[in-house]
Order: C-alpha cells, then structure tokens, then sequence
C-alpha cells in the first residue's frame, strides 16, 4: 500500500482510481485492480480482486457517543475470487467489505477496539464491534447480517482475553462462556494493529472469525509515526 496525494487520484461514476490501481463496479461484482509495489523489500504485487455480494446492507451505526464515527458493512454476505500474476496466488472463499467514515481524526475518540466477523451455518454474517472510547462508557455492537442485507441485533457474549501480539498488544475477543475464545493464526502483527483467526462461539455456533485489534494511542505516537513510511511509502 502507497499513501498518494490528491494529484494520483481519479474518479468518476465508475470507478475509482489511485495511482495505478483502481476499483470499480462491473454490474456485479465489486473489482479490485492491485499493480504496487511493497516494501521494505521491494517487489511487484499485481492482481485482481472480484467480490461478489449477495446483497447490499443499508445498516449504519455510530460507533461514539456524539455520532463523529459511523459504521456500516456495505456487502456483509458476499464471495471473494483473488488472482494475482505477482505473487502467484489463485483462492475463493467468503468474504465481507465494510465502510468506516468519521468528522475528525480517529484518535480523538477512542482509546481501544476490537472487532470480529464471522460467517455462521446459515449463510448469515456476525459481526461484534467492540469500542473502548477516551471518555464514556464502553460501546458493543452486536449484529447478525442476512444473505438478504438485512441486519437484527444481538447479545453480544462475554469478553476472553486472547495472547498479547509480538508487539505487546492486548486484545479480546467475546465468545460464549462454555467455549472461551480460541488464537487459530495470528495474519498480521504490528505496533498499533493485529489481525488474526480466532475460534470463538456466536449465537450457539462454533466459528472461525476474522478478529482485528486497533489501539489508538499507539498509532499517534512518535516511534509509530516514524516508523510508517518504511511500511507505507508516500507520493505527494
């Protein structure tokens, strides 16, 4: 990923530009061309993304007291097909695409989050959201997604601690008490940031979620923001 200024961006009713990627809508399916370069050691990472929704959600919801931040998953129940040329990698499964915006800077509100998604037996997504912000009490958003795009509210389950990351991470996931949450992969691992499969029950189901880890505080500070450009690099 490059972070670019204004003058790589493009963008009409179509499609989305940035520098030499884009996304755009093909009629049915949400298409994602990928040609960066990574780093630190660089390489070419070209491909496609395809993502097939079965349906698209209209649900949004703060995720602050004051309604600075909203959330809403915009394709909660949908297929991925990836092909990529460099590095030579072909896989479907399923897959989830979600929308955050807000009216300030992310760090001012919030201190912690963590966040899961999980497909359950019935085709349907759960999803848990659960913030931790500066001031205030805690904000747990618990729903379930229908193939249909329609989205029904439930008890978020209680909080397990999960192993702290390489980074000295904290995080949690909630998973019914009878089967305490479980660490299955740990996909990525970063000062402020981790992603990671984790074995949990949702609604008397045992899953296999998508869990991320988002400290606040930590993405602002100085040794983080020094070190960025070495995994991000920035044309203006």
């Amino acid at each position: 990923m490059t972070e670019r200024g204004r003058r790589w961006m493009a963008r009409d009713a179509h499609e989305f530009r940035v520098g030499p990627s884009r996304l755009r809508w093909d009629g049915q399916a949400l298409v994602v061309d990928i040609d960066e370069i990574a780093v630190p050691w660089p390489h070419r990472v070209r491909g496609r993304v395809r993502l097939v929704p079965q349906a698209l959600s209209r649900f949004v919801t703060a995720l602050d007291a004051g309604g600075r931040h909203r959330w809403g998953p915009i394709a909660p129940c949908s297929r991925v097909e990836v092909e990529f040329e460099q590095p030579a990698l072909r896989w479907q499964g399923h897959a989830y695409l979600d929308s955050n915006e807000g009216d300030e800077p992310i760090d001012r509100p919030f201190r912690h989050w963590d966040w899961a998604r999980a497909t359950l037996g019935d085709g349907s997504t759960a999803v848990i959201y659960d913030v931790r912000p500066r001031e205030g009490d805690d904000r747990v958003i618990a729903q379930r997604f229908a193939p249909d795009g329609s989205a029904h509210a439930f008890e978020a389950p209680p909080r397990h601690a999960l192993p702290r990351t390489a980074w000295r991470l904290p995080r949690t996931m909630r998973s019914e008490p009878q089967a305490p949450a479980r660490l299955v992969q740990s996909l990525e691992d970063t000062p402020f940031y981790a992603r990671a499969t984790v074995a949990s029950t949702m609604l008397g189901q045992a899953t296999v979620a998508m869990h991320e880890t988002l400290d606040l505080p930590r993405v602002v500070s100085l040794p983080v923001r020094l070190m960025l450009p070495w995994r991000m690099p920035r044309r203006p």
